[in-house]
């Protein structure tokens, strides 16, 4: 692995576990209560990064937590849609 391919998983583990959960729900809170599209957006860009993390720590997950984070994914996914819709 190349050290710029290092460098963003050190960083997130570095993150506060408290502040990224409240950043999280925020967004979250935000995207349900927005009107139509621009909660549906909050809620997609939400969805992006929660994949772009998986990515990044699938190997490493156990099979029950990857089904959680498809099924929440999907839930997440299916109601920005909803929302845009």
């Amino acid at each position: 692995m190349q050290p710029t391919q290092r460098a963003l998983p050190e960083r997130l583990a570095r993150v506060n576990p408290t502040r990224a959960f409240l950043l999280a729900l925020a967004l979250i809170l935000a995207g349900l209560l927005l009107p139509g599209i621009i909660g549906g957006l909050v809620l997609l860009v939400l969805a992006a990064g929660m994949i772009a993390l998986a990515r990044l720590t699938w190997a490493v997950q156990a099979p029950q937590t990857r089904l959680v984070r498809l099924v929440l994914l999907t839930a997440l996914i299916g109601i920005a849609i909803f929302k845009i819709l």
